[in-house]
């Protein structure tokens, strides 16, 4: 079962649910979905927007606190 996929129109990456969200940033990066994640983004040579999409969120969580 694939857990990151483009969507029918290719507009848009669909992800399947997370069942639990690992605690510790170490299980976080080692977590099925995460890995599923980073091959998607490799495999699909979007690696610049997935860096934006990332650093946009850090940026509003740094914002929050």
């Amino acid at each position: 079962m694939e857990r990151v996929r483009l969507s029918k129109d290719e507009k848009h990456i669909e992800f399947t649910r997370m069942d639990n969200v690992p605690n510790s940033p170490k299980k976080f990066k080692q977590s099925t979905e995460i890995e599923a994640l980073y091959r998607f983004v490799y495999e699909n040579d979007i690696r610049k927007e997935a860096f934006e999409v990332v650093d946009v969120i850090a940026k509003d969580r740094r914002a929050k606190k």
